[in-house]
């Protein structure tokens, strides 16, 4: 008699299946559609110049703007001045009748539309400063005073400016590989940005009457052009940032002789503008590699602050193949540096600071710029510029090629908290990193915050928790992201929505991105496949311009991992993760048919044409007490007759000795699809951890059933439990519902 091993539900047939119940309630807008679809509807397609691997085809250009420039910083007057000739380069296969040029400036003009396109409530109480600027005062004259635009040979280009764009208008079009040059003459005042805010402008100090520049945005800058937009001249409204193309920079900047400063590109008078012993300490930072050598020290900042020299002093850059340019100069900096070697070259970590910011810049900045450096390459690609820059400027957080500004200092007295501390680390890490991300991989941050700010994110967590196993990192973790992901979806847009129209821009384009990253790394794809693919995307965009296109499909190209779903619901959508354990039905194994099954066999034909005996999986409802045991296949006279046929003692050895069955329901009251992650802890309080992809959801987007075959007695069952998934509700993630106990609850207990 053939003998067949078979497992039955012990459950009636008047009962519901799991596909029969009552589904819950969803939220407007939820769907059922398969969420395992492909992206074609979202995505644009392929061409020869991004091909469908999501790397550059082979038809693929950028345009190339080179700048020369003739700068004067008015310290006394707070003025800048400059003269600058563009030479751009049409390497598009289009002629062109116009360029379009950047005037981020004018977003501070006294005229600035961006003043009138947020809406306004009444304040109850106002500072007297703040009420004077909002309702007495005419308003900061910002913006750039154009004094001419001319070509190469000094004529008058015809130009026409809407707001922080300028339209040059060419007198013939300029032809496919052609290039032409012409000359912008400028000046604007420079913004005190504590007061009037702003990305750049300068701090000013009242005890000693210094100012501190942090400059930038401050020429007229060429927009991109390209094949996915055209022309790239969205207005500069303040949150979306900048979209600029590369070039070749040679920039010469005269402030007052008593300044110290730094800025993108090499320093080509550098004996001219330090001194001998400034120079000598110079050298010995560029030999030394485990700790920074002070260049300009305190006490020569200090001596500084206070000659206010009438006499001039010309630094000179040079830079290759950046997109941007920015420069930092004050009489107050203290100057330090070390050497950071990679794997094929050595470059520079710097900091310029205060004094008001030691102890703390001194002890840390420069540490913390070099090992962004290492970390960061190691992810990506070594980085190719000869120096990394940060420098100390409160209420600021802003990043350009090889230079950024940070805030972070100490009190008056010098105290440090730990809130300042790590703050202050952690705004370096990621203003430094941004070298990678736009600065390098040159995504257009005016359409698409995230693709820098995510990514840059994402990648200054894993710098964080390299730096400090217990660096308390604010963004990452994905149990981080749960209350913005369980707010009120009236205030919730997708990760692919335009920089200027989100509501809670920090958790939108730099939190759910990175965490989405992370969960990627951790939980989806594995940190090997993740890390070639995004070590691939970075070395496809490298000095390039990428789309979202082509970093979702490079991520799938490098690792053969299906992640249209992914993409579709983390990216697209505001769906988020909510998993739970919706039922566990306890099995024993028995050789006697309960009764409660044989009207489901008979009725339902469970056994077909085959014949018995068989092997039951019965459940509670179907034993006594007493037959509740666990297996031992000798005691299933049956099963045990079948072994004992069938296998050799040596192979009987190797079996697995399973002694009790569980079968559990997982059900999905969010739409965001995830892997399962469960926990089996038992009764002796071991614990065993499965993960079943995320396509296990693939054929019902509700529920998921598994069993679970164990030799010991399970005590519990966590869904996620080391909170991997950003799942927003944990309360139906353990089994029995009555051991259940906020993981989120607990993480904060052990955070106070």
């Amino acid at each position: 008699m053939r003998k067949i091993l078979f497992m039955v539900s012990v459950f009636a047939a008047s009962q519901l299946s799991a596909q029969d119940k009552p589904v819950e309630k969803r939220e407007p807008g939820h769907t059922d559609k398969n969420k395992f679809s492909q992206m074609y509807d979202l995505l644009a397609t392929p061409n020869m110049f991004r091909t469908a691997s999501g790397a550059p085809g082979p038809a693929y250009y950028q345009q190339q703007a080179d700048y020369k420039m003739n700068i004067e910083l008015d310290d006394k007057n707070t003025k800048i001045y400059g003269t600058e000739t563009i030479t751009y380069h049409n390497n598009s296969p289009e002629d062109l009748e116009y360029l379009w040029v950047q005037l981020d400036q004018n977003q501070s003009a006294k005229d600035s539309k961006s003043k009138l396109v947020e809406s306004q409530k009444m304040d109850t109480a106002y500072k007297p400063d703040a009420f004077s600027r909002r309702y007495l005062e005419e308003g900061f004259a910002g913006g750039f005073n154009i004094e001419y635009v001319q070509d190469a040979k000094g004529k008058p280009l015809q130009y026409t400016i809407n707001q922080t764009m300028m339209r040059i208008d060419l007198p013939t079009p300029l032809k496919s590989k052609g290039e032409i040059s012409f000359s912008i003459k400028w000046w604007y005042n420079i913004n005190n940005y504590r007061v009037v805010g702003g990305r750049s402008g300068y701090e000013h100090f009242d005890k000693d009457n210094n100012n501190l520049y942090v400059i930038a945005q401050f020429y007229p800058r060429m927009a991109v052009y390209n094949d996915v937009e055209g022309w790239q001249n969205m207005q500069f409204w303040g949150a979306g940032e900048f979209a600029l193309p590369f070039g070749n920079f040679d920039v010469s900047i005269t402030v007052p002789a008593d300044h110290v400063m730094d800025g993108t590109g090499e320093l080509q008078n550098r004996a001219e503008v330090l001194t001998p012993a400034q120079l000598k300490r110079y050298e010995e930072a560029a030999k030394s590699y485990d700790k920074t050598v002070v260049i300009v020290t305190q006490e020569e900042a200090e001596k500084s602050e206070k000659s206010f020299s009438d006499k001039k002093k010309t630094w000179r850059f040079k830079a290759d193949f950046v997109r941007d340019f920015a420069f930092s100069t004050s009489r107050k900096f203290i100057y330090d540096a070390m050497a950071v070697k990679l794997s094929n070259k050595t470059v520079m970590a710097v900091s310029l600071y205060p004094k008001e910011a030691n102890p703390l810049w001194g002890d840390t900045s420069t540490k913390v710029v070099a090992h962004t450096l290492k970390t960061y390459s190691k992810y990506t690609f070594d980085y190719p510029y000869p120096k990394a820059i940060s420098v100390s400027a409160e209420d600021q957080g802003m990043e350009y090629p090889m230079i950024c500004w940070n805030y972070g200092r100490p009190d008056e007295k010098g105290f440090v908290s730990d809130r300042i501390k790590w703050g202050n680390m952690s705004v370096i890490i990621h203003e430094v990193g941004h070298n990678f991300f736009p600065m390098i991989v040159n995504s257009d941050e005016r359409q698409w915050t995230w693709m820098d700010e995510g990514l840059n994110t994402f990648l200054q967590y894993l710098t964080e928790q390299e730096y400090d196993a217990n660096y308390p990192s604010s963004r990452g973790p994905a149990a981080k992201i749960v209350p913005y992901m369980s707010g009120d979806q009236k205030f919730l847009e997708p990760i692919m929505t335009n920089s200027e129209s989100i509501h809670q821009f920090g958790s939108n384009a730099y939190g759910k991105p990175a965490t989405g990253l992370n969960m990627l790394r951790e939980v989806v794809m594995g940190k090997e496949l993740f890390d070639h693919a995004f070590k691939t995307y970075a070395t496809r965009w490298k000095f390039k311009h990428p789309t979202p296109e082509d970093f979702f499909r490079t991520m799938e190209d490098a690792s053969a991992v299906d992640l249209d779903w992914f993409w579709r619901g983390w990216f697209y959508t505001t769906d988020y993760v909510d998993m739970g354990i919706q039922e566990v039905k306890e099995y024993y194994v028995t050789d006697k048919q309960p009764e409660s099954l044989k009207e489901v066999n008979i009725k339902k034909g469970r056994f077909g044409q085959e014949q018995g005996p068989f092997v039951y999986m019965a459940g509670d409802a179907d034993l006594k007490s007493r037959d509740k045991k666990a297996l031992d296949t000798k005691e299933v006279k049956l099963l045990d007759d079948y072994i004992s046929e069938k296998f050799s003692a040596e192979e009987r050895a190797k079996l697995k000795s399973p002694k009790y069955f569980y079968e559990v329901t997982f059900n999905k009251p969010g739409d965001m699809l995830m892997p399962i992650i469960a926990e089996l802890t038992f009764d002796d309080g071991t614990t065993e951890s499965y993960t079943f992809p995320v396509q296990i959801w693939r054929k019902n987007n509700q529920t998921a059933s598994r069993v679970f075959a164990v030799n010991k007695q399970v005590k519990k069952i966590t869904l996620d439990p080391k909170l991997l998934t950003a799942d927003i509700d944990t309360s139906n993630n353990i089994w029995p519902a009555s051991a259940a106990v906020s993981k989120f609850d607990e993480l904060e207990k052990k955070s106070k």
